[in-house]
């Protein structure tokens, strides 16, 4: 039952990164500015080829099979190989991957990721929806890891 939370999460963050994307599709150009709240963030249209800052530039099939592996693992890990991984990490688990299926659909469908939020109080790349459920779920996730679950870094003795 919990799996099946889990996948209505994520379905939910993908729901909510396509729903944003074509929203931006549809009533922004490429690379036009629309003031959402000032001082804090504006909307801008932009396509990112690549991953984070731009990096892989056009490696569309590299970002597909990893994120292919990817499921594959989850899947093995939480139906086989159950891990000691805390029901928050677990959650974390689940956005990082509804932000990257999220992406993977637009590579996929457009061959290209839909970027959107620009952050005015920092010089930071554009983003998205999926990227905001990507970078907090590795952070919590990593966090929660290192300073709260001991157990999963306890040596199995035989």
């Amino acid at each position: 039952m919990q799996f099946l939370f889990y996948c209505l999460f994520v379905v939910g963050i993908v729901a909510a990164d396509q729903i944003t994307k074509l929203l931006v599709l549809q009533h922004i150009p490429l690379y036009t500015q629309v003031e959402a709240i000032p001082g804090l963030f504006h909307l801008t249209y932009v396509q990112n080829t690549g991953a984070a800052f731009s990096s892989f530039e056009g490696m569309r099939w590299l970002f597909v099979g990893l994120f292919a592996v990817m499921t594959v693992l989850i899947l093995v890990e939480y139906f086989k190989k159950r891990m000691p991984f805390t029901t928050l990490e677990r959650w974390c688990i689940a956005a990082i991957y509804g932000g990257g299926l999220g992406n993977v659909i637009d590579r996929v469908r457009l061959g290209y990721v839909v970027d959107m939020i620009e952050v005015d109080f920092i010089n930071f790349p554009v983003f998205n929806v999926a990227d905001c459920f990507i970078t907090c779920g590795c952070i919590l996730l990593i966090i929660h890891m290192a300073f709260f679950n001991k157990e999963f870094w306890k040596e199995e003795t035989k």
